[in-house]
């Protein structure tokens, strides 16, 4: 999962930690992305009957490596981790607050898994982020260099190629015809031990709104995964890959029996469209959703009890040209239910661009079926483009919405709503913004969307009140003509 000190989230004092063993940042890749079917899952080769839990170890660890990532620091982060001891054990960071030896490298560890015998390895993004040296240790002692291929920070999946030929390649299982009370083992280098076996049970499936990624949809399980896991396999017990280990959800930062994987399909999906397209395109509907609740549903007078309620649609986006209006309730993609926003997302997110799709939407009580021709993913996200403010006191700015990936990358708390400051004209150094910036407020108005401090932006002629949210507080400034 995320690295602890930039992406690890505390929620009512639970940790969602990072798996990896050191700092890191976002990666220069292919961040925008157009999904291929899902690969046909591994024909595997079933164990022998009466095969043991050690038989299934022995068939799989050869296929899991140690990954080495390294790079230069970057300057240090306002982080409430850095004074915890806990982290000691696996950052090689410096103690004295604010210090940083601008010769310092930092080092990442977690793990991969060979997927390809031809030195294709799976492992997650936040591994490698920004990595310039990149290294495997493979199961028989060699130790090799690795190129990243590309990555998706979105999904968390990175894919790296090592030159060696006739490596041991994991088989993979469909990840979709998992069970919930299926035994699995987890296979990594938690604290850079070496390599680890732990067991246990799939405990949910279909895990969603967790703050980790943008598009999640991960297996959740009991398995001891610990900090060096990171890219490690999940695996049934026929030895099949059925998920990357990610994340955990833990009040220390150590294992405490809730950790998170990628689906093998999901990633299977994602390293494809990387080897086959250089980066992953996918779908956008352009919409703005929200789950039904008992009490929406009550109040807003639907028939439905179920489904993804359309709250605001975006101009001149696919779901615009296809008659999609707010209030509209979306029940399903291509015959599949959506009974969760996540779920929408990720199926229209893996649907691609330019793929045409079929809604079942409910409106005024009545069902009716919409066909929608799918874009790709603005650059800004899925709330819209980044935009730029043109003449004006705040002439000069660049703004995109708030979406999962910009609050990750900048350490901006769930609780905070605005826009993102991604760019300032070096003419309008005056007015004091910089890149990462959230502007919360114009004039005391509220602008959660790019369209709303636009407005607002115009209409502040002879002078302007923001209130800014920065470094982990909020800050009013002011700018008169």
């Amino acid at each position: 999962m995320r690295h602890p000190i930039r992406t690890s989230v505390v929620l009512g004092g639970v940790l969602i930690a990072a798996l990896t063993c050191t700092p890191g940042s976002t990666a220069p890749a292919p961040s925008s992305v157009g999904l291929p079917p899902p690969p046909p899952a591994s024909p595997g080769v079933q164990l022998p009957a009466g095969a043991t839990t050690a038989d299934v170890a022995a068939r799989v660890m050869p296929s899991v490596v140690n990954v080495f990532s390294e790079r230069k620091a970057d300057r240090p982060r306002a982080t409430p981790f850095l004074s915890d001891p806990f982290f000691d054990h696996f950052f090689d960071l410096p103690r004295r607050p604010g210090f940083r030896n601008p010769n310092e490298r930092e080092r990442s560890l977690g793990s991969g898994v060979i997927v390809s015998s031809d030195g294709v390895i799976l492992t997650n993004n936040h591994v490698v982020d920004r990595g310039d040296e990149i290294r495997v240790a493979l199961h028989d002692g060699r130790e090799l260099d690795a190129k990243i291929v590309g990555t998706d920070p979105e999904s968390d999946v990175a894919v790296l190629r090592v030159d060696a030929k006739n490596l041991p390649a994991i088989e993979v299982a469909d990840s979709s015809q998992i069970r919930v009370g299926d035994l699995v083992l987890a296979v990594g280098n938690p604290f850079g031990i070496g390599q680890t076996v732990t067991m246990g049970i799939i405990s949910a499936t279909g895990r969603a709104n967790m703050g980790i990624t943008d598009y999640e949809d991960f297996i959740q399980t009991d398995a001891a995964i610990n900090p060096g896991n990171s890219g490690g396999a999940l695996v049934d017990m026929n030895g099949r890959l059925i998920g990357i280990n990610t994340a955990i959800v833990s009040r220390s930062g150590g294992y405490q029996g809730v950790g998170f994987a990628i689906p093998s399909n999901m990633a299977l999906q994602v390293k494809d469209a990387i080897l086959g397209h250089g980066k992953v395109m996918r779908g956008w509907l352009g919409v703005t959703i929200q789950n039904v609740t008992e009490d929406l549903a009550h109040s807003m007078n639907l028939q439905a009890r179920r489904g993804v309620l359309v709250s605001d649609v975006t101009p001149g986006s696919p779901a615009a040209k296809a008659g999609i209006a707010r209030g509209d309730v979306i029940l399903s993609v291509n015959g599949h239910a959506t009974n969760t926003s996540a779920q929408l997302r990720n199926r229209i997110a893996h649907a691609g661009k330019a793929a045409r799709v079929t809604l079942e939407v409910e409106r005024d009580r009545k069902p009716r079926t919409v066909e929608v021709t799918l874009g790709e993913i603005p650059n800004g996200g899925e709330g819209g483009p980044a935009q730029k403010v043109e003449g004006g006191l705040l002439g000069g700015i660049t703004v995109q919405p708030l979406d999962r990936a910009a609050r990750n990358r900048h350490g901006i708390p769930d609780s905070i709503e605005g826009v993102l400051v991604t760019k300032t004209d070096p003419s309008r150094a005056d007015i004091g913004l910089r890149e990462g910036d959230v502007i919360v407020e114009v004039n005391r108005k509220a602008t959660t969307t790019v369209d709303a401090f636009r407005k607002a932006a115009k209409e502040s002629d002879d002078g302007v009140l923001l209130l800014v949210y920065r470094d982990g507080a909020t800050v009013f400034m002011s700018f008169n003509r």
